[in-house]
């Protein structure tokens, strides 16, 4: 590495240390969101080898410094942290891009989506989609009940089942787990597909897949405070019992992703 790659990591780590500390709200659930901190690791790790090609004085386009620039003041102004992390990402590249040798550079480009992950902008940006997350489960749930024939109303996020009440609160919404399930998510699809187009086809399919870990993390607790109690549900079986139900999620995402890995090895 040259005296400019160290220049490029300190402002990088200045900005991401600005990113973080920008908006401190997140300090209430450090044990929860402070795993997303290993992001940045994986992505170097997976990105393997780092191979920098020799070059003169060359200086990366102008204008992509200035679209961080102008992510970075938007964040500022609307109060967000999504477009800082972008901001970062744009700077990142800005020192990859003219840095790597080619055949790391389209490496790296696929492990962009971890380096994004690795800024808490979801817990602080997205709380909407924890609400949207627990009433979309609290009706799923109702809905599965019903089917099966059980008495069941809702209000809300209130559910009255079998005249058990069962409340979709805030720690059930999945989204402080979200990002680090996406996170883990990112990582075994580039493993496993990382080097096809299914790989950037794969990605949307991880939010829908960590709303139904989630969903189906509630509906286990529903049937275990009605079959063994509310005490026994939301005490060790909320925290074991819904972790069970996560690595089954990932296990079917792991098969999905292995199939789909078959058939191209085929094709």
């Amino acid at each position: 590495m040259k005296s400019q790659d160290w220049t490029w990591l300190a402002g990088l780590f200045a900005l991401s240390v600005y990113v973080w500390f920008r908006d401190r709200t997140w300090w209430g659930a450090a044990e929860d969101v402070l795993p997303i901190l290993a992001a940045l690791p994986l992505m170097v790790w997976l990105g393997h080898p780092w191979k920098f090609q020799l070059i003169g004085k060359s200086f990366p386009k102008i204008g992509l410094l200035m679209l961080a620039a102008i992510l970075l003041v938007l964040g500022a102004v609307l109060d967000l942290c999504l477009p800082a992390a972008l901001a970062w990402i744009v700077v990142f590249w800005c020192w990859m891009g003219y840095r790597l040798e080619p055949a790391g550079r389209m490496r790296v480009c696929r492990l962009l989506p971890l380096a994004l992950l690795a800024f808490p902008w979801v817990t602080l940006d997205f709380q909407l989609v924890g609400w949207w997350f627990r009433l979309s489960s609290a009706v799923t749930v109702e809905n599965l009940f019903s089917w099966i024939g059980f008495s069941v109303t809702r209000t809300g996020v209130e559910l009255l089942v079998q005249g058990l009440p069962i409340s979709v609160d805030a720690a059930c919404s999945g989204l402080k787990a979200l990002q680090s399930l996406l996170i883990a998510g990112v990582a075994l699809t580039y493993v496993i597909v990382g080097n096809s187009p299914h790989y950037w086809i794969n990605l949307p399919l991880l939010i829908p897949l960590a709303w139904l870990a989630n969903t189906a993390r509630i509906l286990s607790i529903c049937v275990a405070a009605m079959t063994w109690g509310s005490d026994f549900a939301m005490g060790v079986f909320h925290a074991w019992g819904g972790l069970a139900v996560l690595v089954v999620m990932f296990g079917l995402c792991w098969a999905l992703l292995r199939f789909q890995q078959k058939k191209l090895s085929r094709s």
